[in-house]
């Protein structure tokens, strides 16, 4: 994995081909750029794969959302003068996606959500009343994954860590408020790009009736589910999510 690239106000990671079509990866609200560890690993070989760190806790408190987000988005690629982006958001990535693609559909060539949000999400916690409590985090965060095995004792200290900070515990809340309040429902349909909604079949986060109706509300979507897995396919099921993926990029390239 390359270290984190600083350019301006913009923090990235870069692998793969530089004259590679660009495939654009975003991650979710508890997530990181190891997150996609096997997915840059896969497609490397032959796309320029490039990974923003979204600036969720170090936005102004004032302007927290999820649009921000998307216009962060939209300036990151812009600065990096992209085109025909192949677009992968995972949780409230793929919000994030959604957003900038509605307003920006002449840059995304192919939209890729994997457990997102914009039409119904289970929240992580409402208040979090008992932040102080690991085991109570401990629960929460294994909503997330179908095998336990994932939910590690580093993953519950970062989450501790981020619940316990007043900052950014503010940040977390907004987040979640905005991403219900931001609902894509009206908008969906005028989403004309090929569209892969590639879920874990035991998703209690975003659970599959979110998946079925993103797929009865997109007019060129195509639904995969992945069994044994839950709302972060490409960390549960690395290897059936990029051989879905390729598949499915290779007929959409």
């Amino acid at each position: 994995m390359s270290d984190i690239i600083k350019d301006g106000k913009f923090e990235y990671a870069e692998y793969g081909k530089k004259d590679g079509p660009a495939l654009v990866l975003l991650h979710g609200l508890f997530g990181e750029l190891s997150n996609f560890e096997a997915t840059i690993n896969h497609f490397s070989s032959t796309y320029r794969v490039i990974t923003p760190l979204m600036p969720l806790y170090s936005m102004p408190i004032i302007s927290t959302s999820v649009g921000a987000l998307a216009k962060y988005i939209e300036k990151f690629i812009d600065h990096m003068n992209l085109n025909n982006i192949s677009l992968l958001g995972n949780s409230l990535g793929g919000h994030v996606a959604l957003v900038y693609t509605e307003k920006h559909p002449e840059k995304v060539k192919n939209l890729i959500l994997t457990g997102s949000s914009g039409l119904y999400e289970n929240a992580f916690g409402g208040g979090f009343p008992r932040r102080e409590d690991k085991n109570f985090l401990r629960d929460r965060i294994r909503l997330t994954f179908y095998d336990e095995r994932f939910v590690t004792d580093e993953l519950v200290d970062r989450c501790h860590e981020l619940v316990n900070s007043r900052n950014d515990i503010i940040r977390i809340l907004k987040l979640a408020k905005s991403a219900i309040r931001h609902n894509m429902e009206k908008e969906l349909p005028s989403f004309n790009m090929p569209t892969l909604l590639l879920w874990g079949k035991q998703d209690n986060i975003t659970p599959p009736h979110v998946a079925e109706q993103f797929d009865q509300l997109m007019p060129n979507s195509t639904l995969e589910w992945i069994d044994k897995c839950g709302h972060a396919p490409m960390m549960e099921q690395p290897e059936e999510f990029n051989r879905i993926l390729d598949e499915w990029l290779s007929k959409n390239s």
